[in-house]
């Protein structure tokens, strides 16, 4: 058994991996960029010292002017070229990195079990496709411009100013310095404001989705005003957890505002500059490279200050990737076996969810080849955790489950789902093609297979009276109720012809009209196929081969439904507590029970 992941997934530290090369380019193009910003106003200063000497009627050296003026026109076309060619090449890696981890997301899920997806909802696998993959865009479009710009170009510029006249230098750090000051002010607390938006973000959502989703029921019985009432204090929740954010740091950002512009800027570095150079103590020619580079001194740290949300965004989305892709694989075997029955078996089998308290306790069962098994039991009791460990939701802890002689760990994905189906109470269909849907695990299929399949799943009629039939697409031109989805996922099973399947109690929610058709349909499934039954409606599987009664993680009783009864234990009081709740004229009208197989056991 070998515990590796497979060759084309990563490590969660090598996250930008694939877009690597494209950030040194971006890093090369965006300090290129940095430098040759700067320049222009060093070849401007330069100019300035050239020209200074016809002030004065002396005459002027043309070489320097004009390699001044070559500079300056030079840099400038570099700064051009360099930013819009890293512009571009961060959005290219921007793009091809979106690609990639969406592709990693999908092949990281192909490699996780199945119970793996039980405890995650669809909005948490949504969040880490869509939400997080964007949010990276502002790390690798324009973070890594932004902070190179916001570190090289002031070091750079303080150097050059210190190079002139150092004491110039330091009043154009002024500037810096107060304004780094203010962001860390305006910054702080921030990480908690942000959790607390974001926590009341949640809860609107769901407040919303509940007043929406609910909006029928709650108007049925007069509950409108309270439901409304949930959702409006959410709200005003939010607006205030808002509204207070904005507040706090309303007075900062205005004040960064005021001290990045230029005018104020010119005014802390030009006013010492003018009293120095009025009493002599430097030359007025050096004041002029502070007056004309400080000024852009503060720009990019403003730039980098007001995208720290985004930045803090974009590392969250960064870490939620990261753990995302920590979660291991599930084991694979380095030889994958093939299945050598068609027949389940449970030998000693523990499990645990946790690591600590078992859910299943030493369950020794057999299914026999072609045979009809259910599991009954109070809820929590195990029946489902144990049906699930077939199609290998998850690995057992002690103890092996077994398909023919082998044990399933010891089976490769397409061998496993090959001999295993199973049909859930809760029918997913695709927004595709009711045909598509139906031939979903084998799109070889034919059109009369399919149709065949539908037939034998009583729903073929129904498909007839779709506006297109079998090319109705759900959600479009198709709207089928939750019988007449879930007997479209029997004759999904159907077709897909696994000699195994795992049935949850499929007619669960069913109204009696679809009861009767459901199991008309399962009837036709469970012929020379051996099933495995999660069983709700007790009625259902009185003609099962044999009946697992589970207690607390553990089988309690064995045997016929006539045994069982006759036996008067826990399943004679199940039964007795169920008859009573149908009550004796339902039980005699629209008593279905699965059939076991018409055909005899598999061999």
């Amino acid at each position: 058994m070998s515990n590796h992941p497979p060759p084309d997934s990563r490590k969660p530290l090598s996250l930008f991996a694939a877009v690597r090369g494209k950030i040194w380019i971006i890093v090369t193009l965006s300090l290129v960029g940095a430098v040759a910003s700067v320049v222009p106003f060093i070849g401007m200063i330069e100019l300035a010292r050239a020209l200074w000497p016809a002030l004065a009627g002396l005459p002027v050296d043309p070489t320097r002017a004009w390699s001044a003026i070559l500079v300056i026109v030079g840099a400038l076309v570099l700064s051009f070229v360099s930013a819009g060619a890293s512009g571009l090449v961060s959005h290219l890696a921007d793009n091809d990195l979106q690609l990639d981890l969406r592709g990693r997301i999908v092949r990281h899920l192909r490699t996780q079990p199945l119970g793996w997806f039980d405890g995650r909802s669809t909005g948490a696998i949504k969040k880490a496709v869509d939400n997080d993959v964007n949010a990276i865009h502002q790390l690798i479009a324009h973070a890594i411009q932004d902070v190179i710009t916001a570190v090289a170009v002031p070091v750079i510029t303080l150097a050059y100013l210190f190079v002139v006249e150092w004491r110039m230098a330091l009043f154009a750090l002024v500037p810096i310095v107060l304004t780094a000051w203010v962001f860390a002010m305006m910054n702080r607390g921030a990480d908690e404001q942000r959790v607390h938006y974001e926590q009341a973000v949640e809860r609107l959502s769901a407040a919303t989705i509940e007043y929406v989703h609910g909006i029928t029921v709650v108007k049925s019985f007069g509950l409108a005003g309270r439901s409304h009432q949930r959702f409006t204090d959410e709200s005003q929740q939010y607006a205030t957890r808002y509204g207070g954010w904005m507040r706090d740091s309303a007075f900062w950002a205005a004040l960064v505002e005021l001290l990045t512009s230029p005018v104020v800027s010119l005014l802390l570095i030009a006013t010492p500059g003018v009293l120095l150079a009025a009493a002599g103590t430097i030359a007025p020619l050096d004041v002029l490279p502070a007056l004309l580079l400080g000024v852009g001194l503060t720009a990019p740290l403003m730039q980098l200050g007001f995208s720290t949300q985004f930045l803090r965004a974009a590392f969250q989305a960064r870490d939620s990737l990261r753990e995302f892709f920590a979660s291991p694989p599930m084991p694979q075997p380095e030889h994958p076996a093939e299945p050598t029955g068609t027949g389940a078996a449970f030998d000693r089998v523990r499990f645990s969810y946790d690591g600590e308290r078992d859910v299943l306790r030493d369950v020794t069962a057999s299914c026999l080849p072609g045979t009809v098994t259910a599991l009954v039991g109070a809820s929590g009791s195990g029946k489902s955790t144990l049906a699930r460990l077939v199609p290998r939701f998850y690995d057992v802890t002690g103890g092996a489950v077994r398909i023919g002689e082998r044990d399933v760990r010891e089976l490769g994905g397409d061998g496993l789902y090959g001999a295993v189906g199973f049909v859930f109470q809760d029918a997913y269909l695709l927004r595709t093609t009711i045909r598509d849907n139906i031939r979903l695990t084998r799109p070889e299929a034919t059109p009369e297979q399919v149709t065949a399949a539908a037939r034998a799943a009583q729903i073929h009629e129904r498909v007839l009276e779709l506006p297109r039939g079998y090319d109705s697409v759900i959600g479009e031109d198709a709207h089928l109720s939750g019988g007449e989805a879930q007997r479209l996922t029997i004759a999904r099973a159907l077709l897909t012809d696994a000699p195994i399947l795992v049935l949850d109690e499929a007619t669960a929610f069913a109204d009696p009209d679809s009861e009767a058709a459901i199991q008309t349909a399962l009837s036709e499934l469970a012929r020379e196929r051996t099933l495995l039954v999660i069983a709700h409606r007790l009625h259902t599987i009185t003609a099962a081969d044999q009946i697992l009664v589970l207690e607390a993680g553990a089988i309690v009783e064995r045997g016929t439904h006539a045994e069982l009864t006759a036996a008067g234990g826990v399943y004679a009081g199940m039964w007795q507590s169920y008859q009573r709740a149908r009550g004796a004229t339902t039980a005699a009208s629209d008593s279905r029970p699965l059939a076991p197989s018409q055909t005899g056991p598999r061999t």
